[in-house]
């Protein structure tokens, strides 16, 4: 057994540098210019819980670097699997470790776990109900990559799946809190995970993430944004900067779409405000979907507009310029809101 590594210290945010023009497609930072950032949050809070938890191990599918796992890996090189480029091996192996009393944390690239390992996930671990952690880097538009990439309906595929909880976190504080209550939670979990430079922006919203609730970080007089994933940050600098429109937008961000908070949707969604919701999903069986259909079923009414991603199949190529196309920039988001108001 190899002797485990120091513990890792929590990373400090530090200011991001200033961006440089590219066209690289792989490119997948989403913070904005000058935007504080903390590097691989998911990697340092799993290898700090596993300081705590001796049941804690982690799996990769050939993607530790990928997916901020290597962190836990060189801090605890023994209760780290790395299993090859085999995701449906990855969550059985997952799945036998749950069965005997550990807790995994299984990742590998949003597109691989959902598509590829659909029925894995499906019979070996939430059927049985086991407290496997599936992390999936890359979700929706955070790659240029193109379509084999972009897991732009993974929430699509796994909301209909029984008992499986899905976190889609906004930033590098609801990640790091996210983490624990994860490992904490009974039944089996999906997480959309942002690597690498993560923005930093919840700790100055007096912001405490729980599993299965929403959050309003902003009141809103005129606006209601209901956001998920990045997308509540980039809501929360849309509001500010709607501010000289003389537009008053409030922002509720809901960071588990599985079980949906129903009731502080409804209540927020009910006040005669415009609600736009915003995801970094397709506007097919995400987000959008959750919240009209929370609406319908309590036969509430609401003028909704949907902002996220369009039912196709996306283009490769640099993320801002993806982001401007696709309507999921801060200056597309207040362009949209103008033209509905």
């Amino acid at each position: 057994m190899n002797t485990p590594a120091p513990t890792q210290a929590a990373p400090t945010p530090t200011e991001a540098p200033k961006r440089r023009l590219t066209t690289s497609a792989m490119i997948a930072s989403i913070a904005e210019e000058g935007q504080r950032t903390t590097k691989a949050p998911f990697g340092h809070a799993l290898a700090r819980l596993a300081e705590e938890r001796p049941d804690v191990v982690g799996l990769s599918a050939d993607l530790a670097k990928y997916t901020d796992m290597h962190i836990f890996r060189e801090a605890h090189p023994d209760r780290f699997f790395q299993m090859g480029m085999a995701e449906q091996v990855m969550l059985g192996a997952a799945a036998g470790l749950a069965e005997v009393g550990l807790t995994p944390f299984a990742s590998t690239y949003s597109v691989f776990a959902t598509r590829r390992a659909y029925d894995f996930l499906c019979l070996d671990i939430a059927e049985p109900w086991l407290n496997v952690n599936v992390v999936g880097a890359l979700p929706g538009l955070t790659t240029g990559y193109g379509p084999s990439h972009q897991a732009t309906e993974d929430l699509a595929i796994l909301r209909g799946m029984p008992g499986l909880t899905i976190v889609d976190p906004a930033d590098s504080v609801d990640i790091e809190q996210a983490v624990p209550a994860l490992a904490a939670h009974s039944g089996p979990t999906y997480t959309r995970l942002l690597r690498g430079a993560v923005p930093t922006v919840l700790d100055e919203y007096d912001y405490r993430f729980e599993l299965g609730k929403a959050a309003r970080l902003r009141g809103g007089r005129d606006v209601l944004f209901i956001s998920t994933g990045l997308m509540t940050v980039r809501a929360l600098s849309a509001a500010a900067e709607l501010e000289a429109d003389h537009v008053d937008v409030a922002v509720l961000h809901v960071p588990t779409i599985k079980p949906f908070d129903r009731e502080t949707v409804l209540r927020e969604a009910g006040t005669g405000r415009l609600v736009v919701t915003l995801e970094n999903h397709s506007l097919v069986g995400g987000l959008a979907e959750s919240v009209a259909s929370s609406l319908a079923f309590a036969q509430q009414t609401a003028r909704i507009v949907p902002i996220g991603l369009p039912d196709e199949f996306l283009a490769a190529g640099a993320l801002p310029t993806l982001h401007d196309r696709y309507g999921l920039s801060v200056a597309a988001i207040k362009e949209r809101v103008r033209r509905e108001l």
